[in-house]
């Protein structure tokens, strides 16, 4: 009897749903494609903005628990338990409801993009929100906006596939679910629209801007119609820019670049390390949080995405920051508080690996803005504290640090630019703000080719990129245009058995082969032709004699790029594909120049 209500709850929801659905695929009859997508568009920033709530509500009511218990229960150890919790959770839900894994990183994302699509799995619908929440509502060392946008981005992709959209309105659908979800975590819908631009469409005409402007609008609106002021990252800007303060600007923007890049680097090593971890999820959770756990007590300002703790800096007791830690009594000691800043900046890439890492799920949007945070605080009060400058305003450097390790991070100035500029309320900073991001960005370029998200990506070839060719090179399945069921002979036969090959089917190469089905070389038809026509020649004409070596072989692994260059370099139209070292089948030029044209008519947004 106890569970009628909930199911009589469901049902209503099921009926409800299943109403609106069919009112939307009326509306998609009754209006044009464009204002059906408009129309999408809006639907789809509702959803992920309920999900930001959500996410975002659970990770501050669970921090506000932490602290209570800390403060007035004197219990300073649930910081340390609760992600420990938080982590092996996680790994308890993936294994035992999302079929032992879950795509993290908003990588995922540029992966469908590229090479499927647009399309993501429907359990990313609800996966990420789950997984994320128990890690960093817990007090993962992470943050919840990567998963925000794959969850927007699934929003966006199975909208898309439940009413039959073309592709170039699945990617922008996906798309707009990226900057809803931007918009909706900090309110600010600007950021949101750049962050789907720079990071998501690297390729986009003017008419797509608007279907994306309306979502981050609409889940901004929500977002600040629901979610209290607490929840939400924002600040009250007290100081105005002051142009002789550029040098110092100057330099944080150097070392956000070049902290940028060990943050990349060592988060790497970290969950590469966890990696080798294959064959119990639960001890590697248990290993990797225990080793957070100790850090969190060390360091609490380490729990959980840590914007709490970027309020406090941004105030003018930062101090504060040291209560409930070992160094609580040295709080009047403002070298002691620089120094735990700034440990806390190199220790952060290695606490969200760790969580991460150890089977937790996040992401690094977060962490990039603490990050930022506290090396724009070390820098100015560094400077306050050796007696170069009385008037630095510490608190502005802490904001615009933010946009400096974002813009380092994830290789997106104008994302870090706006987004500080909306969540500070107003655009005074604008000069630092692009004095710092583009320094940084053009450090950390130095170093990192691509963004820390899309590293993994790059060193496979699935990259996408701001050039349109590469990426619509990438977006072909190459594997798909081999020829596998070709006409192969292996070096003992004769003359008669190749030309009989040659009478039964349209081959112009055959490939010859060993008992091994390694490849030896390849006959060229129209290099025999000669000796085709002439009875004498076939008689006593072996085929090691015209045994030819290709000019170039094409690998199964091969990127789309590399595999053009080797069609240009050996000027030869159709090349062979190995795999694994053996003959895998043949693959024509013409082949993916068709499949090139195909794409390109698919991917063009109109």
């Amino acid at each position: 009897m106890s569970n009628r209500p909930i199911a009589t709850l469901f049902l209503f929801f099921r009926k409800i749903a299943r109403k609106l659905e069919a009112v939307l695929f009326l509306a998609k009859t009754l209006l044009s494609e464009r204002n059906f997508i408009y129309l999408s568009s809006v639907i789809v920033a509702i959803s992920c903005a309920f999900a930001v709530i959500i996410l975002k509500s659970f990770a501050h009511n669970v921090f506000k628990f932490a602290t209570y218990i800390n403060v007035y229960l004197k219990l300073p150890y649930i910081n340390s338990i609760l992600p420990v919790i938080g982590i092996l959770l996680t790994v308890f839900v993936i294994r035992n409801f999302l079929n032992g894994n879950l795509e993290k990183g908003s990588a995922k994302i540029l992966y469908a993009v590229a090479k499927k699509g647009g399309i993501l799995p429907k359990k990313q619908m609800y996966a990420q929100i789950i997984t994320s929440s128990l890690t960093v509502g817990l007090g993962g060392s992470a943050g919840l906006e990567s998963p925000i946008v794959i969850t927007g981005a699934a929003f966006g992709s199975n909208f898309a596939q439940k009413y039959k959209l073309t592709q170039k309105d699945r990617i922008l659908l996906l798309a707009c679910g990226v900057a809803a979800g931007i918009g909706a975590a900090f309110n600010a819908p600007i950021a949101g629209v750049l962050f789907a631009i720079e990071v998501v469409l690297t390729d986009i005409t003017i008419s797509a801007f608007i279907p994306i402007i309306i979502s981050a609008a609409t889940g901004a609106l929500v977002s600040k119609i629901v979610l209290s002021q607490d929840v939400l990252l924002s600040f009250n800007q007290e100081q105005s820019f002051n142009f002789h303060n550029t040098p110092y600007y100057i330099i944080l923007g150097i070392l956000a670049g070049f902290v940028s890049v060990f943050h990349a680097r060592n988060f790497r090593r970290v969950e590469h390390y966890f990696s080798k971890f294959k064959n119990n999820s639960y001890r590697k959770a248990l290993f990797g949080a225990s080793i957070l756990a100790v850090m969190i007590f060390f360091f609490p300002t380490l729990f959980g995405e840590g914007y709490e703790s970027i309020k406090t800096l941004s105030t003018s007791h930062p101090e504060v920051l040291l209560d409930n830690t070992l160094l609580e009594n040295f709080k009047s000691k403002p070298w002691i508080l620089l120094a735990f800043v700034g440990i806390i900046v190199f220790l952060k890439p290695f606490a969200t690996g760790l969580t991460l890492g150890s089977g937790g799920n996040g992401g690094n949007f977060a962490p990039s803005l603490f990050v930022g945070s506290y090396l724009g605080f070390f820098v100015a009060k560094a400077v306050h504290l050796l007696g170069l400058s009385n008037t630095l305003p510490i608190a502005n450097f802490t904001l615009v640090g933010m946009a400096g390790i974002l813009s380092g991070l994830f290789h997106a100035p104008l994302t870090a630019i706006f987004l500080i500029g909306e969540i500070t309320g107003g655009y005074d900073l604008m000069v630092p703000l692009m004095i710092v991001s583009s320094i940084s960005y053009a450090v950390s370029k130095q170093f990192e080719n691509h963004s820390m998200d899309v590293k993994a990506l790059a060193d496979t070839g699935d990259v996408f990129t701001s050039d349109k060719d590469k990426n619509i090179l990438q977006s072909i399945d190459f594997l798909k245009l081999v020829a596998t069921d070709v006409k192969t002979i292996s070096l003992e036969k004769s003359l008669d058995n190749l030309i009989e090959h040659l009478s039964n089917c349209h081959q112009q190469i055959i490939p010859v082969l060993d008992e091994k089905n390694k490849l030896i070389g390849i006959v060229d038809f129209e290099d025999i032709r000669s000796i085709v026509f002439n009875p004498y020649r076939i008689k006593f004409t072996e085929i090691k004699e015209i045994l030819l070596q290709p000019k170039e072989i094409i690998l199964h692994d091969d990127g789309m790029e590399t595999i053009m260059e080797k069609f240009e370099t050996s000027n030869q139209m159709i090349l062979a594909v190995l795999k694994n070292g053996k003959f895998f089948g043949l693959i024509a030029k013409l082949d993916v120049l068709e499949a090139y044209r195909e794409k390109l008519k698919e991917m063009i947004i109109e």
